[in-house]
């Protein structure tokens, strides 16, 4: 069963957790196109999948702009296989990216423990000096 009944832009910020800003916002950048019916925006059951779409791949770092080439690869006409190559790509460069980003973060937290070590012996030899005197 498929679920094709359209959507207010109200029903779908509580569905995605967005806000009606983030909707047209992304209706701008024409990564959705909802039926306009007036002041109105309606979304199809096209609009909810290129959502979710989105919303991972901004969860993963990737551009918006990279979103929506991917996005529009999906008119292609080979049963997606362009549009699936092309983001196994994206994502393995983003997987790259976070790797190293992890990397600099596990050199970043390790100085830093370093150093924190390093302060509390100079602060115990401190206090122990303090403690001789008086």
């Amino acid at each position: 069963m498929t679920d094709d009944r359209i959507m207010t832009i109200r029903e779908m910020c509580d569905a995605f957790e967005v806000t009606p800003r983030t909707l047209r916002f992304y209706e701008q950048k024409e990564l959705l196109f909802p039926i306009r019916e007036g002041q109105k925006r309606l979304f199809t059951r096209r609009d909810r999948a290129r959502l979710k779409l989105i919303l991972r791949g901004k969860r993963f770092g990737f551009s918006l702009e990279e979103i929506r080439q991917l996005l529009d690869l999906y008119h292609v006409g080979d049963q997606q296989q362009t549009q699936l190559q092309r983001s196994y790509e994206v994502a393995q460069a983003r997987l790259g990216d976070l790797e190293k980003q992890r990397e600099d973060l596990d050199t970043a937290i390790s100085e830093l423990q370093d150093q924190m070590k390093w302060a509390e012996r100079m602060l115990a030899t401190m206090t122990q000096k303090k403690s001789a005197a008086e």
